[in-house]
């Protein structure tokens, strides 16, 4: 979990087992793996149309819904246009 400290106050993107992926600022986190992030937003891919984002505010993802945590490039971020984007939205993982 220490690995997370040098990520405070960086741009994160989260994939979640639903699928979801979200984008924002790491706050903070505890020892269960609970993330806070800012200023986030939830991306939806499409095949048929570009990215969507939903602004979410201030948002707590519980630890055991957390598939993939990395660090955005803020500037490369920036740089692609979302609406060009084609994607197939990530399925949900199945038990």
């Amino acid at each position: 979990m220490s690995s997370l400290q040098g990520y405070i106050d960086r741009q994160v993107l989260l994939v979640l087992q639903d699928g979801r992926t979200i984008v924002g600022i790491l706050l903070g986190f505890d020892q269960r793996s609970d993330i806070v992030l800012s200023e986030s937003k939830e991306r939806i891919y499409s095949i048929d149309e570009g990215v969507e984002e939903v602004p979410l505010g201030l948002y707590l993802v519980k630890g055991d819904q957390i598939l993939l945590i990395g660090e955005i490039d803020e500037a490369l971020d920036k740089a692609v246009d979302l609406n060009t984007v084609r994607a197939e939205p990530i399925a949900p993982i199945r038990y």
